[in-house]
């Protein structure tokens, strides 16, 4: 009995999913080390990172309430203009005739 191309394509397939799964493992640990299995220096970059990250999101929430305050204020003052404005073209400031 022959095989069909695609039972071919599936043994290919397999040899080189087992291939590389024995190929993965095997770089791994060849040369290894009991020190390349520590989680101690992966942990101290990770809360570093964490730690600058919360940082970085304080800066930018101080950011944003100093601009908010700005803008506020700014807001403020051009309303307070606005309303004078109008008062001074709507005050009656004498005789009409």
């Amino acid at each position: 009995m022959t095989h069909t191309p695609a039972e071919w394509a599936q043994m290919v397939s397999l040899a080189v999913g087992v291939f590389g799964t024995y190929s993965t493992f095997w770089f791994l640990l060849v040369d290894a080390h009991r020190s390349d299995f520590d989680p101690r220096p992966a942990a101290r970059r990770a809360s570093a990172v964490a730690h600058q990250a919360a940082v970085h999101a304080g800066h930018d929430l101080n950011r944003a309430v100093a601009t908010t305050e700005r803008l506020a204020g700014q807001a403020a003052r051009d309303a307070a203009l606005t309303v004078a404005a109008l008062l001074i073209l709507t005050i009656p400031t004498g005789d009409p005739r």
